[in-house]
């Protein structure tokens, strides 16, 4: 049997609700061979599983490697995770519950498996090879349809006993305000997450005050992405862009309490708002960061836009398979 110093070939995974993508790395993790594919809700579990199994061993074809080589598998995907047995207890929009992800995995490819939240992966995707290169401390926040967060402290992923940690979406910002998702009322997503963003400009459109946004995306909340938005902002739409700074400014407000709790050296602002005006919300975080972060830490850390786009995820991930097994290789 190999052993892990003869294998060379490490393997991410990211499973969100719409895609699986598996990406194959060398030993010094360039690119192989990616393979993309739509995820089924309909699948169930065991069906969901026998999908995910077959893309990574296409793309191992089209990377012309055999299983032997394969030292480890690294998944980053959403939702409430049992991360030591490596168990996905619930996913959003696939309907998954008690998914032994690590255990299948490991039967398939007879290798070793991880699992990570998929905001943990990217964080540390961003910490490896990104935008937080070099940090002790690293902090990611990544503002999609609600608002994620990670953190890599001194090179290993900041996590609860079980499962993850830094729900930064979920910070109380307003005592008593709309409900969240999650259940609660007030939580940051609920005044600065993408959904939010895009409720308060549709509103914006429809009152006559984003020509812009009404000419691309109309009123419905669905159509007014991260795109959207930054071409209506690009096109004059100044109530859209002042809903989007207001928006980023937040999250560096509601940020300032895990910078004072955690004290990184970087913070990391990532995803799709991100994304698409990179300098608009990046400005805005250090606004509201600055403004808000207790005196003393003022300076201490540096704001810098994740740099890995999507591969940040499913990077991390096959990164934090190679910690997690061979942690003398990292």
């Amino acid at each position: 049997m190999a052993t892990n110093s003869d294998r060379q070939v490490w393997v991410g995974f990211d499973l969100d609700g719409t895609k699986m993508l598996a990406v194959v790395y060398d030993d010094r993790f360039r690119p192989l061979a990616r393979l993309r594919k739509r995820t089924r809700g309909h699948d169930g579990v065991k069906g969901g599983m026998k999908r995910m199994a077959a893309t990574i061993s296409e793309a191992l074809d089209a990377a012309g490697v055999g299983g032997d080589r394969l030292a480890g598998i690294g998944v980053g995907c959403p939702g409430p995770l049992d991360l030591d047995r490596g168990i996905v207890l619930e996913t959003p929009n696939l309907g998954w519950k008690n998914a032994k992800v690590r255990a299948e995995l490991e039967k398939v490819f007879g290798c070793p498996a991880v699992i990570a939240n998929d905001v943990d992966a990217g964080t540390y995707g961003e910490y490896r090879f990104g935008a937080a290169r070099g940090a002790r401390c690293a902090l990611g926040v990544f503002p999609g349809t609600g608002i994620g967060g990670g953190a890599v402290y001194e090179g290993t992923i900041l996590r609860g006993r079980k499962g993850s940690a830094l729900e930064i979406g979920h910070i109380p910002v307003i005592r008593g305000g709309a409900l969240c998702g999650c259940g609660r009322r007030g939580c940051l997503e609920t005044v600065a997450g993408r959904l939010a963003v895009s409720a308060a400009a549709a509103a914006a459109a429809y009152r006559g005050e984003a020509p812009k946004l009404l000419e691309l995306s109309g009123t419905d909340v669905g159509a007014i992405r991260s795109g959207p938005l930054a071409k209506a902002i690009a096109g004059g739409d100044v109530a859209v862009e002042s809903i989007v700074r207001e928006a980023a400014r937040t999250v560096g407000w509601a940020m300032a309490g895990v910078v004072n709790t955690l004290a990184p050296d970087r913070v990391v602002p990532g995803d799709g708002l991100v994304e698409e005006m990179p300098d608009l919300y990046r400005e805005e975080v250090v606004a509201g960061l600055d403004g808000q972060v207790m005196p003393s830490f003022k300076g201490t850390y540096k704001v810098v836009v994740a740099k890995l786009g999507d591969d940040a995820t499913v990077k991390g991930a096959a990164a934090w398979a190679q910690q997690t097994v061979a942690p003398s290789e990292a």
